[in-house]
């Protein structure tokens, strides 16, 4: 149980790593709270001007989910194909840390890249299915918002047709995630039905509208 704890503090202080606050911080002295809509993650990082920092922001932001799954899958590998609960909860839990992290007062990111990381260590297959989902959304409309939006949702429903193995516990810890994503995009949601949502490669700005 000690053991299973500690993996589990570990997942969450991995998960809440704010790469996108402290590389912004970091190499242009500003918060990137303080910039376009407020948001930690590599969407606003990149809109900010620094575009280089946003893809590096994606990159870690997904490397941190990975890892925090991987080192439970080291401890609880998958028996008969199947995730571990251990795995399925670092899982969310790194996801959760992203969103609610401790070092700035638990107001993090909205979860996409942390998420995908996570996918991509636990359910390989679902995390392509999604991206493709993403990314096609994404060049059709240029609402990243949106393409995140549809990606978390079709999660789950993913996993029933990409997972032989899938069980309850994975299913509703897909969900949690997705349904964490989607949540943290309400604001996003309310503009997209409004009509106001930017778009990607619009001009940036400088104040938070969000």
């Amino acid at each position: 149980m000690t053991l299973q704890l500690s993996i589990l503090a570990t997942a969450y202080l991995l998960g809440s790593i704010p790469f996108g606050y402290l590389l912004v911080r970091f190499f242009r002295k500003e918060d990137i709270r303080a910039i376009g809509s407020g948001n930690i993650g590599a969407t606003n990082v990149a809109r900010s001007g620094a575009k280089g920092l946003g893809l590096l922001t994606l990159a870690l932001d997904a490397l941190k989910g990975a890892l925090a799954v991987y080192i439970a899958i080291h401890f609880a590998p998958p028996t008969n194909g199947q995730a571990s609960d251990l795995a399925i909860a670092a899982a969310v839990i790194a996801v959760l840390g992203h969103v609610f992290p401790v070092w700035l007062g638990f107001k993090g990111g909205k979860g996409i890249a942390t998420a995908l990381g996570v996918f991509i260590a636990l359910v390989p297959l679902v995390a392509l299915g999604s991206f493709i989902v993403f990314l096609t959304v994404v060049v059709l409309t240029r609402y990243v918002s949106l393409g995140s939006v549809l990606a978390a949702f079709s999660i789950p429903l993913l996993a029933v047709f990409l997972v032989p193995a899938h069980t309850p516990a994975l299913l509703i810890g897909l969900s949690i995630i997705s349904l964490v994503c989607i949540a943290k995009h309400h604001a996003n949601i309310g503009r997209l039905l409004n009509g106001t949502e930017s778009r990607f490669g619009s001009k940036k700005t400088k104040q938070v509208n969000a």
